[in-house]
């Protein structure tokens, strides 16, 4: 009885993955960056934190859960010269290269429907590349709690939530609705609704009432990420989709360029989640700071808190 529960999970665990978002262009912190690291690299290619890119950190954060062999790395063709080397180092099973940037929507489907033939039955983490949490062990800990309640709900897309601890303007919100499950099992919750840099009076609500940060760390099984964006941009889909029979073929670069080439740009929050409540769920995450980096005066933060706890001989987990 016991072998077959180790067996299980081990099936389980060999069905998880992880995805990468590097796609992104970064331009609101251009002055930042070039500063830096004396370019115009966006961000998640910039050495925000000891020394190290952002890249690496969450490459880093999520192998504490995901084996090298079951993840990806989403990046952007033009930022070849910023990735490359970080590449070769960090060796993902899969690096999909977007011709260009189109938004977070296609960066999502289209790693997704080249895992679906690769792995069909894959639940996967997909993470952000330029974040900063507090403690990786104790963000990665929820993770795999999201995992589990996942293999529990599959129709679900799971949301992390990242407790506040003051009413900021400039994060997106989510407002839990009814607990999903038992709080002594996972704290899961339903989504009522997302709320996007509210005013600081609506922030000051949000937060008394138990809303959460959207931390844009999702966990799913990849039909469930391709059927919400099936439902919310099925001109998106089908473009994609039509490209999936070139896909792990010599005709794949040229197939996924000409697609790209008529996509508008696409926000996976705005178009996808915040239509699609119904299929969500939010994990809240207590315990651990993070902030998004999205503007100069939070990478100062954030790099003031580390440079913090290094001086107080803390650390943080890495």
């Amino acid at each position: 009885m016991g072998g077959g529960l180790d067996g299980a999970r081990a099936t389980q665990a060999e069905q998880r993955w992880g995805l990468v978002l590097a796609g992104g262009d970064g331009t609101r912190l251009r002055a930042l960056t070039r500063q830096l690291s004396g370019d115009d690299r966006p961000k998640q290619f910039c050495p925000v934190m000891r020394g190290r890119t952002l890249l690496e950190e969450t490459w880093d954060r999520m192998g504490r859960l995901i084996a090298p062999e079951r993840a990806a790395v989403v990046v952007t063709a033009h930022h070849a010269p910023f990735y490359a080397p970080l590449l070769m180092r960090l060796r993902p099973a899969e690096i999909v290269v977007q011709p260009e940037n189109r938004g977070t929507a296609a960066g999502i489907l289209y790693p997704m429907l080249r895992l679906a033939v690769r792995a069909p039955a894959a639940s996967v983490a997909v993470l952000p590349s330029d974040h900063h949490f507090s403690d990786d062990a104790r963000f990665m800990a929820r993770v795999e709690a999201a995992f589990e309640a996942v293999a529990a709900r599959p129709d679900r897309l799971v949301l992390l939530g990242m407790v506040p601890d003051s009413p900021e303007t400039e994060f997106g919100w989510i407002e839990p609705g009814d607990l999903l499950s038992p709080a002594h099992e996972r704290e899961l919750y339903r989504v009522t609704r997302f709320w996007e840099k509210p005013s600081a009076e609506l922030a000051e609500t949000l937060q008394a009432r138990g809303c959460l940060w959207n931390s844009f760390v999702m966990v799913g099984r990849v039909e469930a990420f391709l059927a919400a964006i099936a439902c919310a941009l099925p001109a998106l889909y089908g473009a994609l989709e039509h490209a999936a029979p070139a896909f792990a073929t010599a005709r794949e670069a040229d197939a996924v360029g000409a697609v790209y080439g008529a996509l508008p740009a696409t926000d996976f929050s705005r178009e996808v989640l915040t239509p699609g409540t119904s299929r969500l769920a939010v994990m809240p995450v207590p315990g651990v700071t993070w902030s998004d980096l999205g503007s100069p005066d939070r990478v100062r933060r954030a790099r003031g808190n580390v440079e913090a706890l290094d001086l107080a001989g803390v650390g943080v987990a890495a």
